[in-house]
């Protein structure tokens, strides 16, 4: 660890970080932050037309709350920046039957990352031609089901995965069906200037055929030599959470010339190129990460210069946002549970320094992004606002770890209290989907907004679901307790 996950009073470290004078106004929404649609109403934080205390006693908390129109027309504002191109969702951000089929009806690709992912896009009716298969390690199993399926591209990660999906190609095309299309993920050497865990270019990590060792070529060429497989084109991917074009233009450069060394090795002209996806989104308000137009706009024009230098045609280009679709989008509510003030040291002049710990009725089970990668989240009083002084508070979560924060340092007003809903904006991307039943938790209900109605697309887990799983409990009633009903004693969004 680089820091005691309690934080740096616990570690040693002078105490306390550092957060920034607070903001004039404590209940603001950067419009680069949250939701299109998110506004006050009479102080009440609303999100596609709905207030979130109506969402709160119909749904429960913790919920994650998505602006259909968000999440759509980010995906619009991709496909139209990169129109003559593909624009592949990347589903791991969150995926769920009624996004697969947004997608679908929007015309949008779709990567999925595991046979599973794969079933569920197909299980929603999402068209096969349309979805690329990602993965380190594809079981057999599951590059047969993508084979089955016909899908647009299995996205070949190593020489052991080529030796897997032979066999299977070739029985399809004995069969009388068509060679199975293909990428080459390629590994260019570029490390994304962002967090070491999610930066995938590099040479020292698990993904794709390294480009300086001659690896890639050697597995473009081997596919080009495969009659049941067809070599469609190269893939990249250099990391997530990027805010500018720099590296996108440097692995364009690399696997272009790539694309010249197979022309040379084999005479094949390459028809498609992926740029992969790690477009970043506003977390904080002084996040600035590009827009799509910008950055289909540069990599237009890295990619022709590339292939004019090489007198090689224009391939047709795709990318693969994820985070920047489904991210801004989503907020998650959560119900303050207690709040407990800690002094953090003598604060000089000023007197004791405090920081208040507000627990929440979440934690680490539906965001374990701050744990687990430093990541950095804001919120906001969500059922009113207020105009009480500034308090320097920690939101953390209900788990028995002294790791489950939420939001490491921010300003919240000082009368917060048991009963008060919080917004953390941001969620839509990776947050749900890495969620667990650490102690038990249940994984939350996602809800769908917009013009005022709200729909569950996903639905609260129950222990009952729990249960199942477990071979001694599989047929022991567990309680239920209603969801819709808060508790007496704080009821949802009220103050007591």
């Amino acid at each position: 660890m680089r820091a005691h996950p309690a934080g740096p009073l616990h570690g040693g470290m002078t105490p306390p970080p550092s957060v920034g004078l607070p903001p004039a106004d404590l209940g603001a929404l950067d419009p680069q932050v949250w939701p299109r649609s998110a506004h006050r109403v009479d102080g009440e934080l609303h999100l596609g037309g709905r207030p979130v205390t109506e969402l709160a006693r119909a749904h429960g908390t913790p919920l994650f709350v998505l602006d259909e129109d968000d999440f759509r027309g980010r995906a619009a504002d991709f496909a139209t920046a990169f129109t003559g191109a593909d624009v592949h969702y990347a589903s791991k951000a969150f995926l769920c039957g009624q996004v697969a089929r947004w997608l679908a009806d929007d015309g949008l690709h779709l990567d999925a990352c595991s046979g599973n992912e794969l079933a569920v896009a197909l299980a929603a009716g999402f068209p096969a031609e349309r979805i690329a298969l990602h993965g380190n390690n594809k079981s057999p199993v599951e590059l047969q089901l993508a084979v089955d399926a016909g899908i647009g591209h299995v996205v070949l990660d190593s020489f052991d995965e080529i030796d897997r999906l032979v066999p299977l190609a070739g029985a399809r095309v004995a069969a009388g069906g068509a060679p199975v299309p293909v990428l080459v993920r390629t590994t260019v050497g570029i490390e994304a200037h962002t967090h070491e865990f999610i930066a995938t270019a590099h040479e020292d990590q698990k993904f794709g055929f390294s480009l300086a060792t001659g690896d890639a070529l050697t597995a473009a060429v081997r596919v080009i030599r495969e009659p049941a497989l067809h070599l469609s084109g190269l893939h990249s991917h250099i990391g997530s959470q990027i805010f500018d074009t720099a590296g996108f233009e440097a692995a364009a450069h690399r696997v272009v010339g790539l694309m010249g060394q197979v022309h040379q090795a084999t005479g094949e002209v390459l028809g498609e190129l992926n740029l992969g996806g790690g477009f970043g989104i506003a977390y904080l308000p002084d996040d600035d990460p590009v827009a799509p137009g910008d950055v289909a706009r540069r990599l237009r024009t890295v990619v022709a210069a590339e292939c004019a230098a090489l007198d090689l045609p224009v391939p047709r280009l795709a990318v693969e946002p994820g985070r920047a679709i489904a991210g801004p989008g989503t907020v998650t509510l959560y119900e303050i549970g207690t709040i407990k003030p800690v002094r953090l040291g003598s604060g000089g002049h000023g007197g004791p320094q405090v920081r208040n710990y507000v627990s929440v009725d979440g934690g680490m089970s539906d965001n374990i992004r701050t744990a687990l990668y430093d990541a950095d989240y804001t919120c906001v009083l969500a059922n009113r606002t207020s105009d009480a002084p500034p308090a320097l508070c920690r939101v953390v979560g209900k788990h028995c770890e002294s790791g489950d924060v939420l939001v490491r340092d921010l300003w919240l007003p000082s009368d917060v209290q048991p009963g008060d809903l919080l917004a953390v904006a941001a969620t839509g991307a990776y947050c749900w989907s890495m969620a667990s039943n650490y102690n038990y938790l249940l994984k939350p209900p996602v809800v769908a907004v917009r013009d005022g109605a709200a729909t569950e697309v996903v639905r609260r887990q129950t222990l009952a679901d729990v249960f199942a799983l477990d071979a001694v409990l599989a047929n022991v009633p567990a309680p239920s307790p209603a969801i819709d009903q808060p508790a007496p004693e704080h009821p949802v969004g009220a103050r007591s």
